[in-house]
């Protein structure tokens, strides 16, 4: 784990180096199925850089990436600093300025995706690409706000279902994916800032994509987002 998150911080760098900058963070396997198939029982992590952030209805070229797949995932956007260690679950929600509705193309360098935790941490933890929509939804918004756990969604692939999930699927609240990441990485002296994207983490089984597809995930409070296929 160490090699790997070394591997993804020297990347990071280069890429940085090329112009590319950091908005933001994505936790991986954040569901039980998942990190009960690689026999791990924590999540990993990794940034999500301004030239993989597409918006809602956009074209994907599927030739930018290796072997990707399409996830539906709550994506936080912060408010307010946060630092570990020692950020709660409360402190987290505080920070927090908001959710959109987000999907996540995953991507792997490694072959047929026959990966362990630390090869999928070394590949900026499998990411390829996001798509976000574009109205943020405050956590506070109605009488007393809501709970991200309860969120529904549903998936469809070129107007057809395909899955379902809900928010508690991401490490039983998308929430404490936000504590998580915060401590985790404030071990290492970094903070989340404020207007970074929190992807939290797949709410189903991640699917393949074809060129031409159109993938809708449609959650519940936060509206739709949209990724063409090209």
């Amino acid at each position: 784990m160490d090699d790997g998150y070394a591997i993804q911080q020297e990347l990071v760098h280069l890429l940085l180096a090329d112009g590319d900058r950091v908005v933001g963070h994505k936790v991986g396997l954040t569901a039980a199925p998942m990190q009960k198939a690689l026999g791990i029982d924590t999540p990993d992590y990794g940034p999500v850089l301004a030239s993989t952030a597409y918006r809602d209805g956009d074209a994907v070229p599927l030739d930018a990436f290796v072997a990707p797949k399409v996830e539906a995932e709550i994506v936080f956007v912060l408010g307010d600093r946060l630092e570990g260690p020692g950020v709660t679950v409360t402190q987290a929600r505080a920070a927090i300025a908001g959710a959109v509705a987000g999907m996540e193309i995953i991507d792997s360098r490694i072959a047929d995706w026959r990966i362990k935790l630390a090869d999928t941490v070394a590949d900026l933890a499998s990411n390829g690409a996001m798509a976000t929509s574009s109205r943020i939804v405050p956590l506070d918004d109605g009488p007393n706000g809501w709970d991200p756990r309860l969120v529904g969604m549903v998936l469809t692939r070129n107007g057809e279902l395909v899955d379902t999930g809900a928010g508690a699927a991401a490490l039983g609240d998308p929430v404490a994916v936000v504590a998580w990441l915060a401590n985790t990485l404030g071990e290492h002296g970094v903070a989340l800032e404020p207007g970074h994207l929190i992807l939290t983490g797949a709410l189903h089984a991640a699917l393949p994509m074809n060129p031409g597809d159109v993938f809708r995930a449609e959650f519940d409070r936060l509206g739709p987002v949209t990724v063409r296929i090209a």
